[in-house]
C-alpha cells in the first residue's frame, strides 16, 4: 500500500460549487462556494491509505468517483470493515466532535477522485456554517448506527450472507454492476480467511447471482442477490 497523493490539473480544481460529492451536494450554494475555495481536487489511487488508527488527522476527504474502505483494526494486523464511503459521503466526519487522530484506516478500494480540505480549514467552515453543522451531525449519527449494524452483522450473520451485503453496498457506492475486489481484500474487510471468501463466492456464483474471476465481479442478478444478503443492508440503501 502506498500514501502518495496526486492533485488534477488546475480547471478540474477551480470547480465554484461541489456537486460531485452528494454530501456537500446538499448544502445551500453559498456554502458550497465558500468551501469550494479551500479546497482542492486530488486522485486517489487503489490501495493507497489515507489514515491510520491514531495517526492525526490532517485531511478530509469527500469522494467524487471513488471508494474509501474503513478498517477496525486489532493488533496492528487483524481487519474488519466496518464502513465504506462514496460520493454519498465523506472521510474525517470525527474532527468535528474533537477528535484529532483518526480511529481507522482507510484504504483506497477504486481509485478516483476526491474533494481534499485541510483540518483546519474544515473546523474554521464547520464553526462558520450552521447548514455544515447540521449536515455533519445527521451524517455522523447515520455512520454510527451503520458501523453498529455491521459489529452486529459480523458478530451473527453467515458469510455468505454478509459478502452479499457487501457487494450490494459497494454496487450502489459505485453505481455500477462491475467492480474490481480481489479475495485479499474481501478476507480483510470481512475479518475471514481467503479460503472463506473463496467458498462464498463460489457460492453466488453458482446460484448465478454473480460472476466472479481474478478479481473482476459482475453483479448479474441484483434482486437475487439482495434476497440471499441479511437484511443488514436495508439501513444502508438508499444512504
Amino acid at each position: 500500500m502506498h500514501t502518495s497523493i496526486s492533485t488534477t490539473p488546475d480547471e478540474d480544481r477551480a470547480l465554484p460549487r461541489l456537486a460531485n460529492n452528494r454530501l456537500l451536494a446538499s448544502l445551500p450554494d453559498d456554502d458550497q462556494r465558500q468551501l469550494a475555495a479551500r479546497c482542492e481536487t486530488v486522485r486517489v489511487d487503489n490501495g493507497q491509505v489515507l489514515s491510520e488508527p491514531g495517526q492525526e488527522v490532517r485531511h478530509l476527504y469527500f469522494p467524487i468517483d471513488c471508494l474509501v474502505s474503513l478498517l477496525g483494526v486489532a493488533e496492528g494486523r487483524m481487519t474488519l470493515e466496518v464502513g465504506s464511503i462514496g460520493r454519498e459521503g465523506m472521510l474525517g466526519a470525527s474532527v468535528v466532535l474533537g477528535h484529532e487522530m483518526a480511529q481507522v484506516r482507510a484504504v483506497v478500494q477504486r481509485s478516483g477522485r476526491a474533494y481534499r480540505i485541510a483540518t483546519a480549514d474544515f473546523i474554521t467552515e464547520f464553526y462558520r456554517m450552521e447548514s455544515l453543522q447540521r449536515l455533519l451531525y445527521r451524517y455522523t449519527d447515520t455512520v454510527l448506527a451503520q458501523t453498529i449494524q455491521i459489529a452486529v452483522c459480523s458478530r451473527f450473520h453467515v458469510l455468505e450472507a454478509r459478502l452479499a451485503r457487501s457487494l450490494l453496498i459497494t454496487r450502489d457506492r459505485l453505481q455500477s454492476e462491475k467492480f474490481h475486489l480481489t479475495h485479499e481484500f474481501l478476507a480483510h474487510a470481512l475479518g475471514v480467511r481467503r479460503v472463506g471468501v473463496t467458498k462464498a463466492a463460489s457460492a453466488l456464483q453458482n446460484q448465478r447471482l454473480i460472476t466472479y474471476s481474478r478479481g473482476n465481479i459482475e453483479i448479474l442478478d441484483s434482486a437475487g442477490l439482495e434476497s440471499v444478503s441479511c437484511h443488514c443492508y436495508e439501513m444502508f440503501k438508499d444512504k
